[in-house]
């Protein structure tokens, strides 16, 4: 705490001095030249009427006290602006200092000096006079300005009191500092007493010296008063609940103690001698989880020793500690990284799919080169029946993992995903957080399966819900409600599949690596009925390789005549038709050895499902047939297209969607409008209605690839000649006649080989997809890449376009 002397008062100025009296003191008088050494000061304020140390070392400064000390000892005062500067001059000074009287020199083993000085008044800082060999200054001795009134008394009673507030809640006050401050009478004296001790920094410490008006700094002072007022006193309140908080905590420790003891006499411990309590806290410890969940389950222990075993809530927390402790917190598999096996694995149970299996082995082979990579997000997109879950089971098995599915198919509710909140009664984990509980472990090959058919209703939205499951950026701290403690689902290696991505929402598609399987070829279902559904059904039956032998013929037979699918499901199911129908008459007393070929299949199958129908229906002018895709496979369409007496109107059925519905109208007005290259009579046209029909009514059909086979069907019509039976066509038409590309072509091409189609119209733009398709399609189709309807005319009714006759111009 600086010291004090007593206020000043200016009582005369001469030429070269001015004269100043001590107003609280012994009437002394001093003389304060006009031309002062001046003393710059780094990083410190010194105000009248305090005594302040003063460290000196640089050179003009010893020069000073030199020439100073054996006189008068009054020296100029001055805060620096920048504390930085070394040698600083006029500019580099504050313009208002204060004249001080050196009480005292001490020098220093380091060579550098100390002097204590007391202030003595305010001066400005009119010019430097001399700058070797140390500053001399000429100065102006500064008046203050008072006027006494009601409220400037109050002001001062207020800072007094404010002032001995901070020193009560101040710890490091010297205990003199509030006898001191009340033994100020004179306002100026107070406030440069407290100026001097505010906790400030230099700038605004210079700014209250250069105050002279006593009731501005007064208030000014106040302020800052105020505002270190309200710190003190909230870390007072904080350090008086800390140690409250310590008692509390030291009470119930001896209390728990206590406790102990006394149900240790009484026999009514634990048999084994450790609580329930215990017992979960050794679960907890062995289950290592990140110190944020173990800081949470310990205060989870802690309401459950205080509550009692009868009570509601007992069991609640209980079972919520009892499934903390139950989590793989650092449970993992050691991955296998053996490419070679891996692949020997996944050869074995699935045929074909080599981009699902290139795939695979390439996430291992990361894996194996950074052990501490996120997991990966895929989705497997294709038809049912074509082994997207078998395969999620087949990549557990080559990455020896464990493997989960959660079927999602239907799942309306969010909790479903995240959990319910302890709140409510009954409350549980979400799927993900407890399958991995039953696991075991926390990096198995978790599969989403169905992820298209996740709904939502007014219990959320489940597929919002797995946005963070599925961002490998977000899951390595996914909160379930239940828990409320983040759980890393990075190392999981999610797996969803799906039928269609268009129920699927864009953010949540986003987050997925997209791995199409497409439906198989007759000679992929041939092969992978002879290796896996045989054998399989064979087995499930109780029917031996030594009883049964299926031809060749025979399963081509239930490939091609009872089964039309893009997967194996359905063959599985007539497979397994047969095979429990030979087990019935082995068991009724057969013995010899069942070789079935297609008598066998018609008799234990019964009449062909499935029947070529191309010829049939495709033989009048009129119709075409077109390609689609849906979400269980390829598929063909069959377009008839009809004419009446009418006024040019058009008509649209089978249940087709409004962008089927453009297609039809756009292919009507395409052929209107090339009535007369086509050689179609405009009258007709205009005194006839169409009538455009897609079969298979009760399935709703979408899309606007069906365009081209809608405008080749309103040809044929009106041409009057009928498209080739084995000549199938997608794409979508524009007004200028042009053909644009189309998804799905893969499916529709598998789909039109299973139908007998042998050449198909696909968009030129579209050619770059033929890679894609397998060879068993791409050698028995013929195809036609076209860029506009005049080719598809000339391929599908051999419709040539006219050349135009040039005309001269005269």
């Amino acid at each position: 705490m600086k010291g004090l002397m007593a206020e000043s008062q200016i009582i005369e100025r001469t030429p070269t001095s001015t004269i100043i009296r001590s107003a609280g003191g012994n009437g002394q008088t001093l003389t304060i030249p006009l031309l002062l050494p001046i003393l710059p000061i780094r990083n410190i304020v010194v105000f009248p009427g305090t005594v302040m140390p003063l460290n000196v070392g640089r050179q003009k400064s010893k020069n000073l006290l030199d020439e100073v000390m054996p006189g008068e000892k009054i020296i100029g005062v001055v805060a620096q602006k920048n504390p930085e500067s070394e040698d600083p001059h006029h500019p580099d000074l504050n313009t208002v200092g204060v004249a001080c009287m050196i009480l005292k020199l001490f020098k220093l083993p380091d060579g550098n000096q100390s002097i204590i000085v007391h202030g003595l008044t305010r001066f400005r800082l009119m010019g430097i006079e001399q700058t070797e060999p140390f500053l001399l200054g000429r100065v102006e001795v500064l008046e203050e300005v008072l006027e006494p009134s009601a409220e400037f008394e109050a002001l001062v009673a207020s800072v007094r009191l404010q002032a001995n507030r901070v020193i009560e809640l101040s710890p490091n006050t010297p205990d003199e500092a509030a006898q001191v401050l009340n033994s100020i009478t004179q306002p100026s004296a107070l406030a440069d007493f407290l100026a001097a001790n505010l906790q400030a920094d230099t700038a605004d410490k210079q700014k209250l010296l250069e105050e002279l008006d006593i009731e501005k700094r007064l208030r000014q002072i106040a302020g800052r008063l105020a505002t270190q007022l309200d710190v003190l006193e909230l870390q007072s309140k904080i350090q008086s609940q800390v140690k409250e908080n310590i008692d509390k905590s030291q009470r119930r420790y001896y209390l728990q103690e206590q406790m102990k003891a006394i149900r240790k006499e009484l026999g009514e411990g634990d048999p084994n001698g450790s609580s329930e309590v215990e017992s979960l806290r050794e679960k907890l410890v062995a289950a290592k989880p990140p110190e944020g969940v173990m800081r949470e389950a310990d205060r989870e222990l802690g309401r459950l020793e205080s509550i009692p075993s009868a009570s509601p809530e007992y069991g609640v927390i209980r079972t919520y500690l009892q499934i903390l402790s139950e989590l793989p917190w650092s449970n993992s598999t050691v991955d296998k990284l053996d490419l070679a096996e891996a692949k020997k694995i996944l050869d074995r149970d699935h045929h074909d799919l080599e981009k699902v299996k290139r795939r695979i082995l390439e996430y291992l082979a990361v894996r194996k080169l950074k052990p501490e990579g996120g997991g990966a997000i895929l989705c497997f997109l294709g038809p049912p029946g074509v082994g997207k879950t078998s395969l999620g089971k087949s990549i557990a098995e080559a990455m020896g993992r464990k493997f989960i599915r959660v079927a999602l198919g239907g799942v309306r509710d969010e909790a479903d995903i995240r959990g319910h909140r302890r709140t409510y009664i009954g409350s549980m984990p979400g799927r993900v957080i407890a399958e991995l509980r039953k696991a075991g472990t926390n990096n198995p090959v978790m599969m989403l399966d169905e992820v298209d058919k996740l709904g939502n209703d007014f219990r959320g939205d489940p597929s919002s819900a797995l946005l963070e499951v599925l961002d490998p950026a977000q899951n390595n701290t996914f909160t379930d409600h239940y828990l409320d403690v983040p759980f890393d689902l990075s190392k999981v290696l999610f797996i969803a599949t799906a039928n269609s991505m268009d129920n699927v929402p864009g953010p949540l598609r986003d987050r997925m690596e997209v791995i199409e399987i497409p439906g198989y070829t007759q000679n992929d279902k041939l092969h992978i009925a002879k290796r896996y559904l045989v054998p399989r059904q064979l087995d499930a039956n109780g029917v031996g390789l030594k009883h049964v032998k299926f031809k060749d013929s025979a399963l081509k037979l239930v490939i091609e005549s009872y089964t039309r699918e893009a997967g194996v499901r359905n063959l599985e199911r007539s497979i397994g038709s047969v095979v429990r129908g030979i087990a019935a008459e082995l068991v009724g007393g057969k013995t010899e050895k069942v070789v079935v070929d297609e008598k066998t299949v018609g008799k234990f199958l019964g009449p062909i499902r499935f029947e070529p129908e191309l010829a049939s229906r495709t033989s009048v002018a009129g119709v075409a047939t077109g390609m689609a895709y849906t979400p269980v496979g390829g598929d063909i369409l069959f377009i008839e297209a009809t004419r009446m007496p009418g006024k040019g109107g058009i008509i649209l059925t089978g249940q087709i969607g409004d962008v089927m519905k453009e297609s039809a109208t756009a292919a009507f007005s395409l052929i209107r409008s090339r009535a007369e290259e086509l050689g179609i009579d405009p009258k007709l046209l205009a005194e006839s209605d169409v009538h455009i029909h897609v079969p298979a009514g009760a399935i709703p059909k979408d899309g606007p690839s069906a365009g081209v086979a809608m405008f080749t069907a309103l040809a044929s019509l009106f041409l009057n000649k009928p498209v080739p039976f084995d000549l199938a066509m997608t794409g979508e038409i524009t007004l200028r006649g042009l053909v644009l590309p189309i998804g799905g072509l893969k499916e529709k091409t598998l789909a039109a080989k299973r139908a007998g189609i042998k050449q198909v119209i696909v968009p030129k733009r579209n050619q770059k997809d033929l890679p894609e398709i397998p060879d068993e399609v791409k050698n028995t189709l013929k195809f036609h890449f076209v860029e506009n309807i005049d080719q598809v005319l000339e391929i599908a009714l051999n419709v040539k376009k006219p050349h135009k006759k040039k005309v001269a111009k005269v």
